[in-house]
């Protein structure tokens, strides 16, 4: 059965860095884009970054923009999100998405089981 695995997440001061990563075993999620989103406490799922299947494309959602970059691995079993001058906003479940379309505007067809993203300030 094809997963998505994500792990990196953990508690880092505002300002700082992390980066998540997703991998995709047990099967495979070809020709889906791929990405993140997140959700915090008391609030809806909100769409972070998707990377196209060939890697050509990149989308990122407002709050991601200018900060996070989303990329994955030239095997295509991984995809990364590098996140940087973290804010405390940024406190969230990420969870690790597959899907069609550029992913905020498809449906998703996997998720994995999230990881928490904890900014202290």
């Amino acid at each position: 059965q094809a997963q998505l695995v994500e792990s990196g997440g953990g508690l880092v001061q505002a300002g700082g860095s992390l980066r998540l990563s997703c991998a995709f075993s047990g099967g495979t999620f070809s020709s889906y884009a791929t990405g993140w989103f997140r959700q915090a406490p008391g609030k809806e799922r909100e769409f972070v970054a998707a990377v196209t299947w060939g890697g050509e494309d990149t989308y990122y959602g407002d709050s991601a923009k200018g900060r996070f970059t989303i990329s994955r691995d030239g095997a295509k079993t991984t995809i990364y999100l590098q996140m940087t001058n973290l804010k405390p906003e940024d406190t969230a479940v990420y969870y690790c998405a597959a899907g069609t379309g550029a992913l905020y505007d498809g449906v998703v067809v996997g998720w994995g089981k999230g990881t928490q993203v904890t900014v202290s300030s």
